[in-house]
């Protein structure tokens, strides 16, 4: 008895002790945090050091140090037809892009862009009214688009509008799909058998153009009038150009890296992409 008595006193001993211990670490713990704390307050209160991007020139929208400027048109240019961009969020960010070099082509008025993925009657008044205007036209490749060189353009409908869709081509693709206020305009495509002088992106055949060749072609034909085609495409030429010169490689399509054994990356298991790819390589539509 007497040893299940030391037993039991020796066991409530050591529970006092160790309940005094932790006592102990958790009130040096929480000093330590008050300490540390204490630190990061003091951090708190220093001077943030601002980071300033590189100036960039008000017009083209590149850099001050490689403006593209003197490659663009001294006066804007002298177009009816105006020019609807929506605009993927994700190219917004995108350091090479050509929508600026557009829009710096051509009157204010005549170029607007509109960001976003989805477009409704309600959010966005204006273009849903482009959209249901008689003059409207959407241009997006696909079975049920006319060939814009081939369209009879009524004259009492002019001047026309013309959307164009600003992204990759599967953003492009599910922007349209998913917006029924792009299937109300009839929709064209661009006959054009003319490779992409966008040389320092990837697209995914030999043919796929740009959104300011599209534009720069599109509005050519609209206004009759060639000249248009070069004039707009004169500081895509010079940003390729500069970038090159700089240590940018020329893309090749994934059409041409496929076709020639060179495509590097590993081929996708999405049995939708794989099918994809094997028509790139079969040179037929998508």
């Amino acid at each position: 008895m007497e040893t299940e008595g030391l037993g039991l006193s020796s066991l409530g001993l050591t529970e006092a002790t160790c309940s005094q211990d932790e006592k102990c670490f958790v009130s040096c713990e929480e000093g330590e945090n008050e300490n540390n704390l204490g630190g990061l307050s003091d951090l708190s209160d220093l001077a943030v050091e601002r980071t300033e991007g590189r100036p960039t020139c008000s017009r083209c929208s590149r850099p001050q140090k490689v403006c593209l400027c003197p490659f663009l048109p001294v006066h804007t240019l002298d177009v009816s037809t105006c020019l609807y961009i929506v605009q993927h969020p994700a190219e917004e960010s995108r350091v090479l892009r050509t929508v600026p070099l557009l829009a710096a082509c051509l009157p204010p008025g005549n170029c607007k862009v509109l960001v976003g993925r989805r477009f409704s009657e309600v959010r966005d008044p204006e273009l849903a009214s482009v959209c249901k205007s008689p003059g409207t036209l959407i241009l997006y490749p696909g079975s049920d688009a006319e060939n814009l060189e081939e369209l009879d353009l009524n004259s009492s409908a002019a001047p026309y509008n013309i959307i164009i869709i600003d992204g990759t081509w599967s953003q492009a693709k599910d922007m349209f799909l998913r917006n029924p206020l792009f299937h109300l305009p009839k929709q064209v495509q661009l006959k054009t058998s003319l490779s992409s002088q966008y040389v320092i992106r990837t697209q995914p055949t030999n043919t796929c153009l740009s959104t300011l060749e599209c534009a720069a072609i599109a509005l050519s034909i609209m206004e009759k009038n060639d000249s248009i085609q070069e004039v707009i495409l004169r500081p895509l030429k010079a940003l390729c150009s500069f970038q090159l010169q700089h240590g940018a490689q020329v893309h090749h399509s994934k059409e041409h890296l496929l076709k020639n054994g060179i495509y590097d990356k590993p081929m996708p298991k999405n049995k939708r992409k794989l099918k994809r790819m094997e028509l790139l390589m079969n040179n037929k539509k998508m």
